[in-house]
């Protein structure tokens, strides 16, 4: 089947208005993101909002019934790279993370009450919301390991456990927790998912937790990443999600194709620090001649347009097999570009860092940012082990061993079955000699 991955030209019109949109209004606002508050931003950003929407382009990843555009994943993922070159331009466009995977959940999952109470209110920007998922105390990589349990009492359900890195926990409206409900079910059966209102009894944020990327002690900030105990949290029987130890099931349903735009948002952020290494490499002198003109930074400059390609094919063709095969269709091709995006990215900012020198390694360029930014990438979404070992065994189901031992290319016995294959030929030639 041939691969098509190229859009029409009223979809490239509104790619190009996005590529001026967000470097002439958004990249600005990313400078105030220290002096501005939750509030303050979002002054700044609600504007934003409105002209997004009057382009057509508001939540593009939810059905026109839901205020989206329903467009697949090659669309969605092009739209992602750009917005991939500013940390907050997602917000503008009404798909930043966390957000726009709960708003999947409750629109695949969700009740009609579900619906009216929380995804129509976080679709119109009134209302936030967090994934809390993660536990200190168990490897995020394997999620039947969680902890965290959901019992049922009368018409009622009590939540208690320890959840960190719930992205956005601590200016939440409501969290979508996952919790085990049958600790005696099949490993991926066990969890559930249930809506949380932040505001209730029990629940405790205990911090946000500095990282690398946001390594300042902070509180309540926009992408910070929460620590929450849930201590005896009384939640009513229609807080479910979909049905009782689905959880797991609705989580991949949801983490796919925030993959790949993971995916695509990461090679915008290449592009943008490979535009800053190639810009360096044409003013910056040293050793007799500008960067650009030596070999190893030629070298940067090559290897990186060659892996940011590769990285984009691979991308947009795991989108287009999803568009026309499914999600279960492209497992495989989805594992390959988390651990491939991701070492790009890496690789790409860590060049264009080296390029620029201490300039590079002050904050005075967004490089030091996208550095740390980048070391996440491989473990978020699944630890990049997670999915080569993923990748590995599917590509496994394709091979068997020789029956007798023996390896298939062993050349003393192809040597010898090739014999008895041309036995008239080589008696023919003989003869002749």
């Amino acid at each position: 089947m041939a691969w098509d991955f190229s859009t029409d030209s009223e979809f490239q019109s509104k790619l190009d208005w996005m590529a001026g949109f967000v470097r002439a209004e958004i990249w600005p606002l990313e400078t105030l993101l220290h002096e501005l508050e939750w509030d303050g931003m979002m002054r700044a950003i609600r504007p934003l909002q409105e002209e997004v929407k009057r382009h057509g382009l508001w939540a593009a990843h939810l059905d026109p019934e839901l205020g989206g555009q329903g467009y697949g994943q090659v669309k969605l993922g092009l739209m992602h790279e750009i917005l991939g070159t500013c940390p907050i331009a997602p917000l503008a466009f009404g798909n930043a993370a966390p957000d726009s995977g709960n708003s999947e959940i409750l629109a695949l999952a969700g009740s009609p009450e579900q619906k009216d109470r929380y995804l129509h209110p976080l679709l119109a920007g009134d209302l936030k919301s967090a994934f809390s998922m993660t536990e200190p105390d168990s490897a995020g990589s394997d999620p039947t390991l969680l902890k965290t349990r959901a019992v049922r009492d009368g018409d009622h359900w009590v939540i208690n456990g320890h959840k960190w890195f719930s992205s956005n926990g601590s200016i939440a409206d409501f969290m979508i927790v996952m919790a085990v409900t049958d600790p005696d079910a099949r490993p991926h059966q066990r969890a559930s998912m249930f809506v949380v209102d932040a505001d209730t009894v029990g629940v405790r944020i205990v911090r946000d937790v500095a990282t690398m990327e946001h390594p300042y002690d902070s509180f309540g900030r926009y992408g910070n990443h929460a620590e929450i105990l849930y201590e005896d949290v009384r939640i009513p029987g229609d807080a479910l999600l979909g049905a009782e130890g689905g959880g797991f099931l609705i989580a991949q349903q949801r983490l796919y194709p925030g993959r790949i735009h993971h995916c695509m948002r990461w090679l915008g952020v290449a592009r943008r620090a490979f535009d800053m290494m190639c810009e360096r490499s044409l003013y910056r002198y040293s050793h007799g001649s500008t960067l650009g003109k030596h070999q190893t930074v030629q070298n940067w400059i090559a290897d990186s347009e060659a892996e940011m390609h590769a990285a984009r094919l691979m991308t947009l063709h795991a989108a287009w097999k999803m568009d026309t095969d499914g999600v279960a269709a492209a497992r495989k091709e989805i594992a390959l570009i988390k651990f491939f995006g991701a070492k790009v990215l890496h690789d790409v900012v860590d060049r264009a860092l080296q390029a620029h020198g201490g300039l590079g390694y002050s904050t005075d360029l967004p490089l030091e940012a996208m550095y740390r930014y980048a070391r996440a990438a491989r473990i978020y979404d699944g630890p990049d082990e997670v999915h080569r070992a993923s990748v590995a065994r599917q590509v496994l189901r394709g091979y068997e061993p020789p029956a007798d031992g023996v390896p298939s290319q062993y050349i003393p016995a192809r040597r010898e079955a090739a014999r008895l294959q041309f036995a008239e030929l080589l008696d023919a030639v003989t003869a002749n000699d």
